[in-house]
């Protein structure tokens, strides 16, 4: 069964099995079908919908019929009515399709979800399968900075996920707080035994409530991806800092001067945002090294490790 909640009908989550192994097995007309059948009994079924929009677009990059698109849409638009926070990730199918705001197509309750379901093979899928290496070249981008300070007294970890951004700070900062959206994430990070503090929240709203001028380091590896305009966290950031602070985040960039998002679903940004979103954040952008952070169907991802720090 899927990871979403039953829909109250039997019959109806047997259906949605069944669609989810036919599309599984590349059988897109098959998933229709028995998505359809599953929405006949139990017609308020938000994961069903997404499902028969899956299938449907799945058609359509095969049949390439404008009608498969639409009705991908269509059924799209309906899990996205009934969900309105979007748990399931309607908007990022939508903007894919070439439906609604772009920049608008990532929340934080499809962030929640999709990190909550994703959390006991988190670790296993991102380092084995992706190659990832975020930590390490944060750490290295630090090191690289010949005034930064060998040990730190209060650090924040944005997006910490399962903790491999604290393990590799091992050492490093006295007081670490971890921040995350994902309490399943936040489950593991706690385990790792690398935090003095461990905060479940959405980055910008955390860091309005943080003490401000409060900080030492700030540090957020393959967090960004799902943030597209990045003023708000920086602001946020720059606000908590201590003059001559600093902070290193890793972002996936493109040759493009703006925001976009990838065909991953995740967002790439350009270098004109990332020295935009520092300036007007009252930042100093220091460094900005390449840095291929993971790996996608074995290439790497263009990334940059932006290294920021609050002015005296």
């Amino acid at each position: 069964m899927s990871r979403h909640h039953s829909s109250g009908e039997l019959l109806a989550d047997r259906r949605f099995a069944y669609a989810q192994d036919c599309l599984a097995e590349g059988d897109a007309q098959a998933a229709v079908e028995m998505a359809e059948q599953a929405l006949e009994l139990a017609p308020h079924y938000a994961p069903a919908w997404f499902l028969l929009g899956r299938a449907r677009e799945a058609r359509f990059a095969t049949s390439g019929e404008a009608g498969d698109e639409q009705a991908a849409r269509s059924a799209y638009a309906c899990a996205l009515d009934i969900d309105p926070d979007d748990t399931l990730g309607a908007r990022l199918h939508l903007a894919g399709l070439g439906m609604g705001d772009v920049l608008a197509a990532i929340t934080p309750a499809y962030v929640r979800a999709l990190f909550d379901g994703y959390a006991p093979r988190f670790e296993r899928h991102l380092v084995d399968g992706l190659g990832y290496r975020g930590p390490d070249l944060i750490v290295a981008a630090l090191d690289a900075l010949p005034d930064a300070p060998a040990r730190f007294a209060t650090g924040l970890d944005l997006g910490c996920g399962t903790g491999l951004m604290g393990k590799a700070l091992a050492g490093r900062v006295a007081h670490l707080t971890g921040i995350d959206l994902s309490p399943a994430m936040l489950a593991l990070a706690r385990r790792s035994g690398s935090y003095a503090r461990l905060c479940e929240g959405e980055l910008t709203a955390f860091l309005a409530d943080e003490p401000p001028v409060s900080t030492d380091l700030v540090v957020a590896a393959d967090v960004m991806i799902y943030l597209p305009d990045l003023r708000p966290v920086f602001t946020g950031i720059g606000r908590v800092l201590r003059p001559g602070a600093l902070a290193l985040v890793s972002v996936q960039s493109q040759d493009g001067p703006d925001v976009v998002l990838g065909s991953d679903g995740r967002y790439a940004h350009g270098d004109v945002h990332l020295r935009a979103a520092a300036s007007k954040s009252g930042l100093t952008l220091a460094a900005m090294p390449p840095a291929a952070v993971r790996q996608e169907r074995g290439q790497d991802v263009p990334g940059r490790i932006a290294v920021l720090r609050k002015p005296w």
